[in-house]
């Protein structure tokens, strides 16, 4: 039965397909037949339930269009903090200031509490050999920044680097990207959250990418290549 049934719809199925003018030599039946609703609560005539399809089409196209609005806005800003940056970090007028700007704009304008910087790199000026930022790493973090092709998003890698952030910090999320000249990795810029779904595997890092270069462009007149 469910056989010759299936067989049966795929006829009708057919015969409609190929004699589009079917409904319109026979309107009265649009009127006259009565189908289960979408939504529950009885039948609702052919052309109500074909209403019924496109509103909830027009719905999903509604939120669709509001989600697109509000990545649109969310990248807009992100844009726009990302320029202002740059130009902080232009204006910026010895190796500690920049240092001090890069920390505060992280903050203030990305939201992103604690951030690190380790350079392997010899500073170009006796006057910076001191600073923190060029403390020995541990090879295996050493090694593992050169092998990075993008920024890593995600939970601690397993590496030591998370002391970077002050005593008492407990990051839960973090955001390691390779600083660069060329193709040479001459050090590393660490973000880090106490929001663990603040950075993650899956997030575009299109933006960090782009900071991370920037970040590299500054700290290279004041280091030795």
């Amino acid at each position: 039965m469910d056989t010759i049934n299936s067989a049966s719809e795929q006829e009708v199925v057919k015969y409609l397909s190929e004699h589009t003018n079917f409904f319109k030599t026979h309107s009265d039946l649009l009127a006259s037949m009565y189908i289960p609703s979408l939504h529950g609560g009885g039948t609702v005539s052919l052309a109500e339930r074909q209403q019924l399809v496109q509103r909830d089409k027009i719905r999903a196209l509604e939120t669709k269009m509001a989600e697109l609005i509000q990545y649109a806005k969310e990248n807009d800003a992100i844009s726009e903090n990302v320029h202002k940056f740059t130009t902080q970090l232009l204006g910026t007028a010895d190796f500690e200031s920049l240092l001090l700007q890069i920390n505060h704009a992280m903050r203030q304008d990305f939201q992103v509490p604690y951030t690190g910087i380790r350079l392997w790199a010899q500073p170009s000026s006796i006057v910076n050999k001191h600073n923190r930022v060029f403390n020995a790493v541990d090879v295996e973090l050493n090694l593992w920044a050169e092998s990075l092709a993008e920024p890593y998003c995600g939970q601690p890698p397993g590496l030591d680097f998370v002391t970077w952030f002050g005593e008492n910090a407990i990051p839960k999320s973090f955001a390691l990207i390779a600083l660069r000249h060329q193709n040479k990795v001459f050090g590393l810029l660490a973000l880090a959250s106490d929001d663990e779904k603040r950075f993650y595997p899956e997030m575009g890092t299109m933006y960090l990418t782009r900071m991370g270069e920037l970040i590299s462009a500054c700290l290279q007149q004041y280091i030795e290549l």
